[in-house]
């Protein structure tokens, strides 16, 4: 066997095991999912049926799964061009007070959800902000360090010759941006809008204390029907349902990516 062989199948075997790896947790949750009834000590269902799902959508997860989309995006399409915009201006040197910036735009990591959220509602509150809007404030805020750290990477990277050369060359700053800057890009783009979309999708603290109560999410339902007892397969349905559109979307770009890398 010879040695790029070797290679190919040892990262075969990683990719598989990875997969498992990934794959295993979700298996009781497939069960509990479609088991209308599970007693011990029988290793699986005794009774099969979508009453998990029937309770899921009657509890409003059908309703809380949209809401959790749509928040999602909301943030993704605030955060990544506030991140981008952000790194190119670190990277090329063109944003003031470069090392105070940084830290302000990373100290969302380092302070805690949920005392930043505790204390950002007492203000919120006084100012009688709506609490849509303050939660996805708050959220956008909380995503820009993601986005502004992987468009960081990808402006480094990035040669700012070519958007240079259009312009001499007569392109308008609209041209250069939607037909050189953005295909360059656009993997960068894709996947800090991921990372945003993730921030807001997966949310708890910050829509409960800000939203208070008003906004009811996938990850707040959830949450609510694990802390009960008696119907684990509503609680399967949820959680599979919470990690759909994040594998969903992360194949759109890993595919996208893969067909660029393919075009060239």
């Amino acid at each position: 066997m010879t040695a790029s062989a070797s290679t190919r199948w040892l990262r075969r075997a990683v990719a598989a095991l990875l997969v498992v790896w990934f794959t295993l947790p979700f298996v009781p949750l497939v069960l509990w999912a479609f088991a209308d009834r599970w007693s011990y000590p029988a290793r699986f269902p005794t009774e099969w049926g979508l009453d998990g799902l029937t309770s899921a959508v009657a509890q409003g997860g059908g309703e809380a799964f949209a809401r959790s989309i749509v928040l999602g995006l909301v943030v993704a399409v605030i955060a990544t061009p506030i991140g981008a915009l952000a790194a190119r201006g670190l990277v090329y040197g063109w944003a003031p007070f470069p090392r105070l910036l940084t830290a302000l735009l990373f100290a969302p990591v380092l302070l805690p959800p949920f005392a930043a959220a505790l204390g950002i509602n007492v203000l919120f509150l006084r100012a009688h902000v709506p609490a849509l809007v303050g939660v996805v404030w708050v959220l956008v805020v909380m995503a820009i360090p993601y986005t502004t750290f992987s468009m960081r990477a990808a402006y480094a990277a990035h040669d700012i010759g070519y958007e240079e050369e259009a312009r001499i060359l007569g392109a308008s700053r609209s041209h250069v941006l939607w037909h050189v800057h953005f295909p360059l890009l656009s993997s960068a783009l894709a996947r800090s809008a991921f990372l945003a979309f993730l921030v807001g999708w997966s949310d708890y603290v910050v829509t409960v204390i800000i939203g208070g109560g008003q906004i009811v999410t996938l990850p707040l339902i959830t949450a609510a029907a694990a802390s009960g007892i008696g119907n684990d397969a509503m609680v399967a349905v949820l959680a599979l349902a919470a990690v759909v559109p994040p594998i969903v979307l992360l194949s759109i770009i890993v595919q996208g990516r893969s067909r660029k890398e393919a075009a060239r």
